[in-house]
């Protein structure tokens, strides 16, 4: 019994910090303004990596006012038919040491795909896309949001 009470302390010991990395990793859990506030995009997990749709846009129909916008700027023509909304643009992000990393970002204004790692600041996500190496890219900061 007496090595029951001394197992469990320890144990609980041995846990607790693989419980505070789990809460650091999630801590982009939710729904994230895009920089020019024309956007809403809900981050989620999936297995171990983060993935963010669109769930919101400003623009939400074509000049019609009726057809939803359309990803028409895709380079894959099979996919320009489909709707912007609930489009997933952030991609495979894995946790590592205060940062996401290894994700990928789709930009349907101009149909590019970059690659791309984030990290929070002041409550705040900074978003880095790039071609190649991190040093040829361009960050964008999203706020948070209901």
């Amino acid at each position: 019994m007496r090595n029951r009470i001394i197992t469990l302390p320890l144990l609980m010991l041995l846990f607790a910090p693989f419980a505070a990395f789990a809460q650091q990793a999630d801590a982009i859990l939710g729904n994230w303004l895009n920089e020019e506030k024309d956007a809403k995009v809900q981050i989620y997990k999936s297995g171990n990596k983060y993935f963010g749709k669109i769930v919101w846009i400003a623009h939400q129909f074509e000049d019609d006012g009726k057809t939803p916008r359309k990803d028409s700027k895709n380079p894959d023509a099979a996919l320009r038919n489909r709707g912007i909304l609930n489009l997933v643009i952030l991609q495979n992000f894995e946790y590592d040491d205060g940062a996401w990393e290894d994700g990928k970002i789709y930009d349907p204004k101009s149909g590019k795909t970059y690659s791309s790692k984030m990290k929070l600041s002041d409550g705040k996500l900074n978003i880095r896309g790039y071609v190649g190496v991190s040093l040829l890219g361009r960050t964008t900061i999203w706020t948070r949001s209901n």
